[in-house]
């Protein structure tokens, strides 16, 4: 798949997750498939919706957006480590397609999915506007963007401060989050942050 040409600290993050792509699963700190669960059940994606996971790793979160989507729905992964697209179809998820590009050049005609997911994802994106400019131009007129993670932002921005490579990868404050999901065209903004998990979600303005 054609990309962009990526900037200096783009190309430090794609090598960063390529080259921890190996041993991503047996290090991660998001293991607890509880956690997940629950992340899943309340991001109420109903079935037979068009799915998008941006930044879908090895693969964590995809069966249970599967187990939401069901068989009738369609999901995508998309992520810009290849790497990390690699281990994630080694691990022979039915009905999912995979796509190899960057959030900032989403690679489909507009208005494609009822929901967008961006889960555990999200600080790594090294231009969020037009991260999110991209992801409402692909989402529906009425679809749903939800950025989550199954930790606190500050554990999270916390964790990613000790790591070289990430320590500039932050989820911001709620005041910054709503101004900049609103300059991307988003409406119906609620961000949930509490000690156990993080949830952002906003809806694309129906069209009159």
């Amino acid at each position: 798949m054609a990309e962009e040409t990526a900037t200096g600290g783009e190309t430090v993050i794609r090598e960063y997750f390529n080259q921890r792509a190996t041993m991503w699963d047996e290090t991660s700190s998001e293991t607890d498939m509880s956690k997940l669960g629950r992340m899943a059940e309340r991001l109420n994606i109903k079935t037979g919706s068009t799915v998008l996971d941006v930044g879908s790793g090895t693969g964590v979160f995809i069966p249970f957006l599967l187990s939401r989507v069901g068989s009738k729905g369609r999901l995508v992964a998309l992520d810009f480590a290849e790497e990390m697209l690699k281990r994630a179809r080694a691990k022979g998820f039915k009905d999912i397609e995979y796509l190899h590009a960057d959030v900032t050049s989403i690679p489909v005609r507009d208005e494609i999915f009822d929901v967008v997911v961006c889960y555990s994802s999200f600080p790594h994106f090294q231009d969020k506007p037009r991260a999110l400019a991209e992801i409402n131009r692909v989402t529906k007129s009425g679809g749903r963007l939800l950025i989550c993670h199954t930790s606190s932002r500050a554990m999270i921005n916390q964790h990613h401060r000790q790591i070289p490579a990430v320590e500039n990868d932050a989820i911001p404050d709620e005041p910054e989050m709503q101004l900049m999901l609103s300059r991307a065209g988003f409406t119906d903004i609620r961000i949930d942050d509490s000690s156990e998990s993080y949830l952002a979600s906003a809806r694309k303005p129906r069209l009159a």
